[in-house]
């Protein structure tokens, strides 16, 4: 027997490899500084974990409706009504256990063999992955330094054709950092208003934001409701990445379809974290402002010592916590680089290049760890370079 040839087309997430080799290196006895993997290093908020605690006592322990329960799905329609700006009903949500179905669904019931997608590039992996699994045609869209990692919009104009099928936004995003501007938000909404195409809008890391006015939503525009998903969830908001909770918001045609993908797949979202997230997006929202403050401290001072590391270059994110600075100064490439940090460092980033080929020349640096062990970490680079300076002057 072999494995369909499907399978081959499926990429993967470097971060749990090198996640593996550097918890490898720490049984040996080595200190790593674990900056590959991207999730909130904050507890859960306690009220949240109560609510769980309630709810299993309460026996929501057994199936529930496969598009989530209605009293979740009418405090997430809320939620996102008030912090897009927009007219959203239950009807339009979908509550799926994690972020990711909410890529798989919508693309496998939206796109064909031979279809065009376009995605960020560098970006989440797992859009590429997806593409090419459907036997879709992938369409990088480069996300430029000199543009604060936002799309070219000529470029994006010239990249449309008859075969474009959908267009992935991600914004504040993985593993940049960067934000759309409102503008170029409006422009692209208008490029695509009178286009048989729709849009997924990851906007996962919403809420962690640095600048005065949250990112703006591409559905804030005349005619995207209608033509959006809306990707979101629990994981990074409310530091519940292993809760495997997050939801889609889509005209109700699809979330039809996403319905009987749920059915086919996973039945229902586990009933006992639902209630935990009726608790997180009714509750009080103290412990989000203090974990992006903490963030936001975190990335000033982390860019800020990368900036003094000489072949560093870090630009300031707007959102998410990863720090993507350009590395092409120091002469090598992404994943060399990568590699010698984690061996003669001890601190665990990631290539650039395993987010796409425009990654290349980059590294990904995840700030979701203490301000100490960013330090620590700057300090440990800082004496790598001095090294790599004496070797290159001889």
């Amino acid at each position: 027997m072999k494995l369909a040839e499907r399978i081959g087309r499926l990429g993967a997430e470097s971060a749990f490899d090198v996640l593996v080799k550097a918890r490898g290196l720490e049984a040996l006895g080595r200190s790593i500084v674990h900056l590959e993997i991207g999730e909130p290093d904050f507890p859960t908020p306690p009220h949240i974990v109560e609510a769980a605690k309630r709810a299993l006592d309460e026996g929501w322990t057994h199936y529930g409706p496969t598009q989530g329960l209605p009293e979740l799905r009418e405090a997430i329609a809320s939620y996102i009504s008030r912090t897009r700006g927009i007219p959203v009903g239950p009807q339009q949500v979908a509550v799926v256990p994690g972020g990711k179905p909410i890529i798989f669904f919508p693309l496998i019931a939206l796109v064909e063999p031979g279809d065009e997608v376009i995605y960020p590039n560098p970006g989440f992996p797992i859009y590429e992955s997806m593409i090419r699994f459907l036997g879709a045609k992938p369409v990088a869209m480069p996300l430029v330094e000199s543009r604060g990692f936002s799309i070219d919009l000529d470029l994006l104009y010239d990249r449309l054709t008859d075969r474009t099928k959908l267009v992935i936004l991600n914004a504040p995003q993985n593993p940049t950092g960067g934000v759309i501007p409102r503008e170029d938000l409006r422009a692209i909404s208008e490029m695509l208003a009178n286009r048989d195409v729709m849009v997924l809008s990851d906007e996962i890391y919403s809420r962690i934001h640095y600048g005065d006015e949250p990112p703006v939503s591409i559905t804030a525009f005349p005619s995207m409701l209608e033509k959006t998903i809306i990707l979101d969830g629990f994981s990074k908001t409310y530091a519940m990445t292993g809760w495997r909770i997050g939801y889609g918001v889509m005209p109700e045609w699809l979330v039809t379809a996403v319905n009987k993908l749920m059915v086919n797949s996973n039945s229902c979202t586990a009933s006992f974290t639902q209630r935990a997230g009726i608790a997180a997006l009714t509750g009080p929202q103290d412990a989000v402002t203090a974990m992006v403050t903490e963030f936001k401290r975190r990335r000033d001072a982390f860019c800020a010592g990368l900036n003094q590391i000489p072949g560093f270059r870090c630009a300031l994110p707007g959102g998410a916590f990863y720090a993507f600075p350009n590395v092409t100064a120091t002469g090598m490439g992404s994943r060399q680089l990568a590699d010698l940090l984690l061996e003669e460092a001890g601190v665990s980033c990631l290539n650039g290049g395993d987010f796409g080929e425009y990654g290349e020349g980059y590294i990904r640096f995840s700030y979701a760890n203490s301000y100490a062990n960013l330090m620590e970490a700057v300090e440990r680079l800082r004496k790598v370079s001095v090294k790599w300076q004496a070797v290159m002057a001889r």
